[in-house]
Formats: structure tokens, sequence, C-alpha cells
């Protein structure tokens, strides 16, 4: 499973779908919002957690529909599929190899581009929590959608439209625990409920996902 991990970490690098282009994105979605409600720094610090959220959102969407594609291309999901290792350990390493080049990475990035969105200093480490703390439901999430829909021909439009409603419950939670945790107010319900719903996608949906895998190669 380190093998897989490490061969789908080297792919994503390789193929141009790692790091670069997730935090790129990132940087565009940033940098357009003040140039859409003007730059005065009080809206910007009111709506910078949301903003900072969406974006990551949005740039986790980027590789999904490349997460089996590639593997189902060139058969290389077939002998994974009937590997000693269990499919679903399969999944959760392609989940984790999705969030180590995309939500890690945008993790890392909030605290610099939230500066550039006036995000007030109080909520730099809130916003670093909150996106460890949810980026790895949105990969998990992402992983799920990727396996219902492998094997389609232009599958990435319908990957984005069943994953972002599943994206909504996090994006929800996690822009509300920056909010509050700013505004020096109680965040233990977000921060539980965005724990929880990482732990539950985690402990669930690799079985789920799995599931599919086997169905779409039948």
């Amino acid at each position: 499973m380190i093998a897989l991990l490490l061969r789908d970490l080297n792919l994503a690098v390789r193929a141009g779908g790692g790091f670069g282009l997730a935090l790129a994105f990132f940087l565009i979605v940033v940098v357009l919002v003040p140039f859409g409600v003007g730059p005065d720094s009080a809206i910007l610090s009111a709506i910078a957690p949301g903003i900072l959220w969406v974006g990551a959102l949005l740039a986790c969407l980027l590789s999904l529909d490349r997460i089996f594609a590639l593997d189902h291309e060139d058969g290389s999901l077939d002998l994974l599929a009937t590997a000693p290792i269990p499919l679903e350990g399969v999944v959760a390493m392609k989940a984790a190899a999705h969030w180590v080049t995309t939500g890690l990475p945008l993790t890392l990035a909030a605290p610099g581009l939230g500066m550039l969105l006036s995000l007030e200093s109080d909520a730099f480490g809130w916003q670093m929590l909150s996106l460890a703390l949810g980026t790895p439901a949105l990969s998990m999430i992402g992983t799920f959608g990727a396996a219902l829909t492998v094997g389609l021909k232009r599958g990435g439009l319908l990957l984005s439209l069943l994953v972002l409603p599943l994206y909504v419950p996090t994006l929800i939670f996690g822009a509300e625990l920056v909010a509050r945790g700013a505004d020096g107010m109680a965040t233990a319900t977000p921060l539980m409920m965005l724990a929880a719903i990482t732990l539950a996608t985690v402990a669930l949906l690799p079985f789920a996902a799995a599931a599919a895998i086997r169905i779409n190669l039948r």
C-alpha cells in the first residue's frame, strides 16, 4: 500500500496535476475576488474564510477525474482489483495521494493567501485547522465520486455534479469554524461536526467506492 501511495504521488507530479495546478487555481480565485467585490478590507475580511474554503473546494475538483481514469485506461485498475491487498485499501491510498498533492498544499498556503483577502491574523490558525480537518473529507468524497464514474466517457462533468452537493456540509462547517474562531466565539460545535464528517467519510466511503469499482469492472 505504501508503494501504491508513492506511485500515485509520482504520477500526479509527472502528469502536471499535482501541487502546482491546485495552488495556481487557488491563487487565481483569491486574486480575482477583490476585483469582483471591491478593495474594501472590511468586506474582504468578512468573506475571506468562505472564499478560501470555496477556492480549496474547487481546486480539489480539478484532479478528481484522474484518480482512477488513468489506471482504468492502461489496465492497471484491473490488476489492482485482483491484487492481494484489499480494494478498499487501494481506494484509501488513492484518496491519501490526492490529499497530499492537493489538500495539504492548499492548507499550508491558506494563511499566505488569506493575507491577500485581509484575513484577520487571529483567523490564520483556525483557517489552517479547518482545512487540515476538512480537506481529507473532500479527497475521500471525490475518490468515491471518481469510483462511481470510472469508465464513463466525459465523466468529468457528471463527477462534479455528484460530488459538489456532498461537499456542502464540509464547506459550511469549515467556514463557520474559521468565522467563530476569529470572533472569539465557541468553536466546539463546528469543530466536532467537521471532524465527524471527515472520520465518517474515511471510515465508510472506501467500502462504497470499492463496491462501485467492482460493479464498473464487471
